[in-house]
């Protein structure tokens, strides 16, 4: 739980009237958000334990970093951002939805995919060229990969990984709240 006392602290240096953090020159974004452990993407739904190092890439999705996703959410037909995680009244990136669970399960088949295509459905209002952005802790953090591959394989088209998540989110000063209710 390391990274949730890291998300706490940052949250209060924010609430604080903290400045906006730049990325570090020549680093990897927010947050070890562009960091490569060297693990291969793969396009099966990682098992416990979903704590550990991400690939950078996913299959038929892609991965968006901090300043690209803060540019989409001004522009025109902006995503709709999901949290994943578990814990209830965590730090969340301000207006997303939170879908607790949608990165856990064993298969595209199991009773969690096809509530999550009932969820994504009602989400998007059917619109499966809707952009969706997934996201969960930090880039060590496998729900929100796994919940992207999920809508992928439900078949929308345009499906992005924040890998990022909520630690790099909050280390680039940007608005937050906290989870209410929950899928």
């Amino acid at each position: 739980m390391k990274w949730f006392a890291r998300v706490v602290a940052c949250a209060a240096l924010i609430l604080a009237g903290g400045a906006q953090a730049q990325p570090p020159v020549g680093g990897s974004g927010y947050a070890d958000e562009g960091r490569d452990w060297g693990i291969a993407p793969t396009d099966r739904l990682r098992q416990p334990p979903y704590h550990g190092p991400t690939p950078l890439q996913i299959p038929g999705a892609q991965v968006v970093e901090t300043r690209q996703l803060q540019a989409m959410l001004a522009g025109q037909g902006a995503p709709i951002l999901i949290d994943v995680l578990s814990d209830p009244g965590h730090v969340t990136l301000a207006g997303a939805l939170w879908l607790s669970g949608a990165g856990f399960g064993r298969n595209f088949l199991d009773p969690v995919q096809l509530e999550f295509i009932r969820l994504l459905r009602q989400i998007s209002s059917g619109d499966k060229a809707r952009p969706l952005v997934f996201f969960c802790a930090s880039s060590q953090c496998w729900l929100s990969y796994n919940a992207a591959l999920r809508a992928v394989a439900a078949g929308y088209g345009k499906v992005y990984w924040y890998r990022g998540g909520v630690e790099a989110w909050i280390a680039a000063g940007l608005p937050t709240a906290r989870t209410k209710g929950g899928h």
